[in-house]
């Protein structure tokens, strides 16, 4: 059952996602015939199993308001996409995306031997998790801890959430752990947890027909908790507020015959929803913990660089978002001057051949450097950054590739790389081999999430960045406690990352407690194009830079634009036009910000989800794949598709205003400049106090 040191070495480098075995099949596998037609059992291979492991070892679940219906979150990053209408349960409700987490068994060599199972093969698995949600009791977000630019904060913006609130415990929704064991369980909640004495459910447990693990999040509700309630003010840190996102350990004992298994942990972040399913982030969550893990040497850096694996799918994100943010489009979009999706530009672009050089060294200049290009905003990608701010200071007012990354793009600019090799695509987790489908599924949960902007951030924020939180790469390091390190008043730089700060082993909740509160003000505020009055002229671009568009879209084709897009019976103009439009995703919002929070709130769960749809006319002139936003829920207001374009920050709308009147007559003075200087209509432009694009505020 041993297999040759030269395949275990592969194999163990690909149960860590570092790289792929391509028809490879190590023959200890359970329930699987190896030659000679028998077939090994979990039970026959008790000897050598050496230790079991959780994966994924970070599952990522998320909010949503349909009563009954949920699905799996990705289990493999080659999964094909949902038909139209996967995400909802009717116009305006989200189904509710679950985290499944299953169990492998190892030798002692690193070598995969099969999935343990509940009841098959004698072995017997009893889960256990834990979910808290503790953003009301935790610091106020302002900028990443742990970048310069947080050192130029005062004191003020390092303050508790509700310090006010003496009595921190109240804040904070600590339900106790669940277990659950066998197949096709239900009925383990995490409702037992309250906010200021108000009781908020946090998800439940479940096992499914094999007892794999089960975890659904919250349902997407939130609120004021103090009476009378508070209204909503900014982005991230509204006081008096909670809502039900949450994150926390998750076990495993496993029994095989007469054998007892405490299985290596995992974690498990509940998050919001995803807007854009089928949209990578041009920097994932995967690719920032790779990077970390290779520069701090716990993964080897690929041995050989290959165009298919390494190099092809990040030109493809960049293409990608063509669907979600109209900038992007006119760049990278079908037929654009860098579609990264043209066979012909893939065909040159994947060759080492020497008199492609050129061609190579051209996209990677465009890449941003941040020694060269300080805080120009044109170099790739065309996001921002974690120190984004409305008068920028630093260059990471935009965002960059991970080190990582860059030195993949370099040896594929000097043609040090892999041309001829194409990697195989593991749509169905259950068809991978074996040896590949703990990595599969580590990958996969991480690759649906964002990394830059950590402005806090889309599913977690910046101390995911610390090797310090985990104990092997992807896995959480466990804190046995759940007392949190908030004893001071303020938690400045230097106190967040002391050896005996935050920064290590977590506890329930300690992941997303940094994030925005509630989740929906952060979502109504991740737009593109922010920019002061005084800067908005002939060369100034609604769409970009963006926040998050992979997974809070920014402009995107409507679905009844698509509907002319694949109508043979139109005409070609009608096509390209209704090809060409887009509309913005936010543009249900009311246009003064403070009231387009409190929307967002109300009404989450009524917007389009950004689906793939088949071309079905198949003559060529389209890409054969089109995303389009599913029709938003039809008792939102009837509105320009065009409103909300236009992000203008207006200072003097913000803090210092004296009253409402003062503040709307600010914005609707920036509102008519914009007016004057450029061909916007008002309709499309919103001004007003955006505190997320204003962290320097006080330290000007």
């Amino acid at each position: 059952m041993a297999q040759p040191a030269e395949l275990r070495g592969v194999l163990r480098a690909a149960d860590r996602g570092v790289d792929r075995v391509d028809d490879m099949w190590a023959g200890a596998v359970c329930r699987r015939p190896v030659s000679g037609g028998s077939v090994i059992t979990l039970e026959n291979a008790m000897a050598e199993i050496a230790y079991v492991k959780i994966h994924p070892a970070i599952g990522i679940a998320r909010v949503g308001n349909s009563s009954s219906k949920f699905f799996y979150g990705p289990e493999s990053p080659d999964e094909p996409p949902k038909a139209p209408g996967f995400s909802k349960d009717g116009s305006a409700t989200v189904k509710r995306q679950a985290a499944r987490f299953r169990v492998y068994s190892y030798d002692q060599n690193g070598n995969v031997l099969g999935e343990v199972k509940h009841g098959s093969d004698s072995a017997t698995v009893t889960w256990t998790a834990r979910l808290a949600n503790k953003k009301a009791s935790w610091y106020k977000f302002s900028l990443a801890l742990d970048i310069p630019d947080a050192q130029s904060l005062p004191e003020a913006q390092f303050a508790r959430r509700n310090a006010g609130i003496t009595a921190r415990s109240k804040l904070k929704n600590t339900p106790p752990p669940q277990s659950v064991s066998g197949l096709n369980q239900s009925g383990k909640t995490f409702d037992t947890g309250t906010i200021n004495g108000i009781a908020v459910y946090l998800g439940e447990l479940r096992t499914d027909e094999a007892g794999r693990l089960v975890v659904l999040g919250g349902k997407g509700h939130c609120a004021s908790f103090t009476s009378p309630k508070t209204a909503l003010t900014t982005f991230g840190n509204n006081e008096g507020w909670y809502d039900d996102i949450s994150d926390g350990p998750v076990t495993a004992k496993v029994k095989i015959g007469d054998k007892t298994f405490e299985a290596k942990p995992a974690w498990v972040v509940v998050a919001p929803p995803n807007y854009a399913p089928d949209v990578k982030g041009i920097v994932t969550l995967y690719d920032l913990l790779y990077d970390l893990f290779v520069r701090k040497g716990d993964l080897p850096f690929p041995t050989r660089v290959t165009f298919d694996e390494h190099i092809k799918p990040l030109l493809l994100r960049l293409t990608g978002h063509q669907w979600v943010n109209e900038g992007f489009a006119a760049e990278f979009g079908w037929r654009a001057p860098n579609d990264f999706s043209s066979p012909q530009v893939l065909a040159t672009l994947g060759s080492s051949k020497r008199q492609y050089r050129g061609l190579r060294q051209r996209v990677y200049y465009y890449m941003r450097n941040y020694q060269r290009d300080g805080m120009s905003p044109l170099p790739w990608p065309w996001l921002y950054g974690d120190a984004m701010a409305s008068r920028p200071k630093s260059p990471l007012q935009h965002g960059v590739l991970t080190q990582t990354q860059e030195k993949m793009l370099e040896l594929w600019v000097d043609g040090k790389f892999d041309d001829t090799r194409l990697s195989t695509p593991q749509p169905e987790l259950s068809e991978a081999p074996l040896a590949l489908q703990p990595g599969l599924l580590d990958r996969a949960a991480l690759e649906y999430c964002l990394a830059d902007a950590f402005h806090p951030g889309c599913e977690v924020t910046w101390p995911i960045r610390h090797r310090t939180l985990y104990q092997e790469p992807f896995r959480i390091l466990h804190r046995t406690d759940v007392n949190d390190q908030d004893r001071d008043p303020f938690l400045t730089p230097a106190k967040a990352l002391a050896m005996d700060g935050p920064l290590y082993a977590q506890g329930p909740g300690d992941l997303t407690r940094w994030m925005g509160i509630p989740w929906q003000t952060d979502t109504a505020s991740c737009r593109s194009g922010y920019e002061l009055v005084a800067n908005i002229g002939p060369r100034y671009s609604p769409y970009l830079p963006s926040f998050w568009p992979a997974r809070v879209p920014n402009q995107v084709l409507k679905e009844e634009d698509f509907n002319i897009v694949n109508d043979t019976t139109a005409t070609d103009d009608q096509r390209e036009q209704a090809f060409a439009r887009r509309a913005v995703w936010h543009r249900f919002l009311n246009p003064d910000k403070l009231k387009g929070l409190q929307n967002m709130v109300d009404w989450w769960a009524r917007f389009g989800i950004v689906e793939t749809h088949p071309y079905t006319a198949g003559d060529g002139k389209f890409p054969d794949r089109v995303l389009a936003e599913s029709t938003p829920d039809f008792t939102l207001p009837k509105v320009n598709d065009r409103r909300n374009l236009v992000n203008v920050h207006v200072p003097e709308a913000g803090p210092a205003a004296t009253g409402e009147a003062q503040r709307t007559d600010a914005n609707r003075q920036a509102v008519e400049e914009v007016v004057q200087k450029t061909e916007f209509d008002p309709a499309e432009i919103s001004a007003g106090y955006i505190a997320n694009v204003d962290p320097l505020r006080d330290s000007e």
